[in-house]
C-alpha cells in the first residue's frame, strides 16, 4: 500500500535516495542540478526552504513527490506546483493521487485559493495528470524555464480551489 504523506526532515535521505534513482528519467523534464542536490545534506536544505511537501512511501523508498513553492499570501492566495513519480509507478494513478491530495491540504489547511503548474510541450503524461485533477490550461509561454539545457517553452495550467475571500488581518 502506497501512503501518501507530508514530508519532513526525517525523509531527506530516502528523498535523495530516489532522487538518485531516478535522476536519468527526470533529466529531460528537470532543470540543472548540482550534485549536492542528490544528497541526503542537499534534500534536508530543500525540505527546510518553506514549500510544502508531500511524498508517496511504498514501504521506505519515496516513490513520488509533489511541492508547492512560491506561495503568496495575501489577496492572491496561490502557489506554484511540481511534481514527479518514479518511473516504476508510472500510470498507476498516483500522479493524480499525489496532486490531489496536495490541491486538498493546500486549500483546507493553507487557504489557498489558487495552483499552477506548468509543463513542457510534449509531457503529455503530465498534462493528463492536471486535467484529471481539474487543472485548465490557460495559456503558453516561450522560453519559460530552463530545462536540460535550454530555454523551454511550456503549457501553464491553474486550479481555482475556491471562490471564498481571503481572511482578513
Amino acid at each position: 500500500m502506497i501512503d501518501i504523506r507530508p514530508a519532513g526532515p526525517s525523509d531527506a535521505p530516502a528523498l535523495a535516495a530516489a532522487l538518485v534513482r531516478i535522476r536519468e528519467y527526470l533529466r529531460p523534464w528537470e532543470p540543472y542540478r548540482a550534485e549536492r542536490y542528490y544528497t541526503a545534506e542537499g534534500q534536508a536544505e530543500r525540505l527546510a526552504d518553506g514549500g510544502r511537501r508531500r511524498v508517496a512511501v511504498d514501504g521506505e523508498a519515496i516513490v513520488a513527490l509533489a511541492m508547492l513553492s512560491g506561495i503568496v499570501e495575501g489577496p492572491f492566495r496561490s502557489a506554484s506546483l511540481g511534481y514527479w513519480v518514479d518511473p516504476a509507478y508510472a500510470g498507476q494513478g498516483l500522479a493524480t493521487r499525489l496532486v490531489d491530495d496536495v490541491c486538498r491540504a493546500a486549500r483546507e489547511e493553507s487557504g489557498l485559493h489558487r495552483i499552477e503548474a506548468c509543463t513542457l510541450l510534449d509531457n503529455h503524461a503530465s498534462q493528463r495528470v492536471l486535467a484529471k485533477s481539474g487543472f485548465v490550461r490557460i495559456g503558453t509561454a516561450p522560453d519559460y524555464l530552463h530545462i536540460d539545457g535550454a530555454w523551454r517553452e511550456h503549457h501553464l495550467f491553474q486550479r481555482i480551489l475556491h471562490d471564498d475571500p481571503p481572511p482578513h488581518p
